[in-house]
């Protein structure tokens, strides 16, 4: 199968004025390499972990007024939905480009996946200092994972356990400027690799 590159164009779909033209852009241009993605990592994840993942392509169906600011295709081992599972995430802002495991607000047992998280903060000893942490995915802000180490992580954990709308996000981002000079093999390759680090991570937090 044919390898994604990101271009100038497709971050900057997300500087298009009014909601129906950047959709327009946005399905047209963007989507489908989120489609392709989709079936290339969704067989990576099954094959990784032992269940069928499936791919969703985030589809901004319910805005109106507002058009999005960030992208995405998401992977989780459920067919009609994500939100309430642990999932990883390919996708877009505007600034640059997010590689993350993440668990969001929806997940009915969030507080259970932040204390086996918190057993086991030895795991993120072993991920690359570079690598981003983020408790808000509506937000691009995001802290390097060496800085977080100092006196960020732990909190963040424990706000996802304690606080409904904790969230936890943890992978890596790459600039517009980083993202576009690779070509579509390294970026395979370094969204391969990155998933290949985070894989621990999620099988603690679902309990495996």
């Amino acid at each position: 199968m044919p390898k994604i590159k990101w271009t100038n164009k497709d971050f900057n779909v997300f500087k298009i004025d009014g909601l129906e033209q950047r959709m327009d852009a946005l399905i047209n241009h963007v989507r489908p390499k989120f489609h392709q993605l989709g079936d290339d990592f969704s067989t990576y994840f099954s094959s990784q972990l032992g269940e069928e993942f499936f791919p969703h392509v985030a589809r901004h169906a319910r805005r109106t007024v507002n058009p999005p600011k960030d992208s995405w295709v998401a992977f989780a081992p459920y067919k009609r939905g994500y939100k309430s599972l642990p999932h990883f995430q390919i996708g877009l802002w505007h600034s640059h480009l997010f590689i993350v495991l993440a668990i969001i607000y929806e997940a009915p047992q969030k507080n259970v996946m932040a204390e086996r998280l918190l057993a086991h903060q030895s795991l993120f000893e072993q991920l690359p200092d570079d690598f981003i942490v983020s408790g808000d995915h509506m937000s691009p802000e995001a802290v390097s994972l060496g800085e977080a180490k100092e006196d960020k992580l732990e909190g963040l954990l424990l706000r996802l356990r304690d606080v409904k709308k904790g969230e936890f996000l943890i992978g890596r981002h790459l600039s517009k400027e980083q993202a576009t000079k690779l070509s579509a093999s390294e970026l395979n390759q370094l969204t391969e690799q990155t998933f290949n680090n985070l894989l621990p991570l999620y099988n603690v937090i679902v309990g495996k």
